[in-house]
């Protein structure tokens, strides 16, 4: 299913209804208070240095090497990039000038529409009626006491997971298992088969594109010869009549449920033609992977280290925001990671806050609302850059400390001496940065270089 082409014709509100149904609805909880606006994430370079520019560094800017990447191990191809993510420097957005970004800048803008469509307050009212809330209800509340019981076995105050996410997962299992329908082929009406063969799509009619397909595929059936029409509808209030489809479909319908029981959620779009959910969970704090074709819960990895699948991009899209969650699914790039080629890093970085932008302008935030969402975007990226440290050192850019390199200096100078320059060893083996002869913890100094060689340890870097 090609995501980046489809369309959908919108709908208005069916039937007027309003969220305020009679049927009981989880509260959607105040969101966490995280922590700062999403900052960059992957950047290319080259991992080569020109011998000029090597001639040229001054001997005496040694907090330059701390930037200087590892080269390429012997088995590397020679063509092989490290992972962006292993260079500190800030990113600048730029704006798209180039033929293929601007293409790229419009892909993602129609793709970021897709959530708007899950806050049509009739659609979400008609999409309640579908669920069984009794009997998710009660299934979250058993599992939710489970994970409770477990925690104080353990000596703790809280369980793994909540009530709310437990809800999200028994809504996952009866999605999955009682009311979508995977279809690889359309069965034949005639001879009940499902034996056959595809032929090249076509057009939709009329009748379909009013309903929202966005394109028809046209199977053969091998016994009679009968053709069937499977439309791939991207609209969701057609999903809740049709109930089958592939992850484009599942993934529409389930995101737009999850929305109905009133959770936060995002529509995460991947380039090599898969899409899944994301719902924020109150009582972890953070976004949660939700694969409803694969009944996964809070599986990222699934992808990459499951199925193998390589991956250049997953960008996550919500009513409010527009983010990179790649190194969330991406966690070990030199194997699985594919080129980002489709524009500079800088002008995704861009696109991503142009979209941002423009959502929350047209939501009418108040202040304390904007502050809220940018807290939990830097809460979010400060989550991101942990998987970068940890894919660092897989791949070998940081690693374990040797035994000879936990040592103070022993080359010169006094004790006091080396203890005002933070050279004695102590620092390191406390975390707690230079000292003056008392031992006492000194700021860091306020030269940039001082300054991001500071912010490296204190992040662990």
């Amino acid at each position: 299913m090609s995501l980046e082409t489809s369309s959908s014709s919108g709908r208005g509100s069916r039937g007027g209804l309003s969220m305020g149904s009679s049927r009981p609805v989880p509260p959607i909880p105040e969101a966490p208070a995280p922590a700062p606006a999403p900052t960059p994430q992957w950047t290319e370079f080259s991992t080569t240095r020109s011998a000029s520019s090597s001639r040229g560094a001054s001997s005496s800017s040694s907090s330059r090497h701390l930037k200087k990447p590892r080269r390429p191990s012997p088995t590397s191809s020679s063509s092989e990039v490290l992972p962006a993510y292993s260079r500190h420097a800030p990113r600048v957005p730029a704006p798209p000038t180039d033929e293929r970004s601007i293409k790229f800048r419009n892909i993602l803008h129609q793709l970021s529409q897709q959530p708007e469509r899950y806050e049509n307050p009739g659609l979400l009212d008609e999409a309640l009626g579908v669920i069984p809330l009794s009997r998710i209800y009660a299934e979250a509340e058993e599992e939710s006491q489970i994970y409770q019981v477990e925690a104080q076995s353990l000596g703790k105050e809280k369980g793994k997971w909540g009530y709310q996410d437990c809800v999200i997962m028994a809504l996952l299992k009866w999605f999955k298992r009682d009311f979508f329908t995977w279809v690889s082929n359309p069965l034949c009406q005639r001879c009940n088969t499902a034996d056959m063969d595809e032929r090249p799509p076509t057009p939709p009619t009329p009748e379909e594109r009013a309903r929202g397909a966005s394109r028809v595929e046209i199977y053969q059936c091998k016994r009679c010869g009968g053709f069937e029409r499977f439309a791939r509808y991207n609209d969701v209030w057609t999903l809740l009549q049709e109930r089958r489809g592939r992850c484009g479909e599942w993934a529409n319908c389930f995101t737009m449920l999850c929305r109905a029981m009133g959770f936060r959620v995002r529509w995460v779009w991947n380039s090599e033609d898969h899409v899944w959910t994301e719902v924020y969970s109150e009582h972890a704090q953070r976004w949660v992977h939700v694969d409803s074709c694969e009944e996964a819960w809070d599986q990222p990895r699934l992808y990459t280290e499951g199925w193998g699948k390589q991956i250049a991009y997953c960008i996550a899209f919500s009513h409010d925001n527009a983010v990179d969650v790649t190194r969330r699914y991406l966690r070990n790039p030199r194997r699985c990671r594919l080129p980002r080629n489709r524009c500079p890093e800088e002008v995704l970085l861009h696109i991503l806050n142009e979209i941002r932008d423009t959502k929350r302008t047209k939501l009418g935030l108040s202040e304390q609302e904007r502050k809220r969402l940018e807290r939990e975007d830097r809460h979010e990226e400060k989550e991101l850059k942990k998987f970068e440290v940890q894919a660092l050192i897989k791949d070998g850019l940081m690693g374990p400390i040797q035994e000879g390199e936990k040592r103070g200096r022993v080359s010169a100078g006094s004790a006091d001496w080396k203890i005002a320059r933070g050279e004695d060893g102590a620092s390191v083996r406390d975390q707690s940065g230079r000292r003056n002869k008392s031992g006492e913890r000194l700021q860091p100094e306020s030269g940039p270089l001082d300054e991001a060689a500071y912010r490296m340890e204190q992040d662990g870097h």
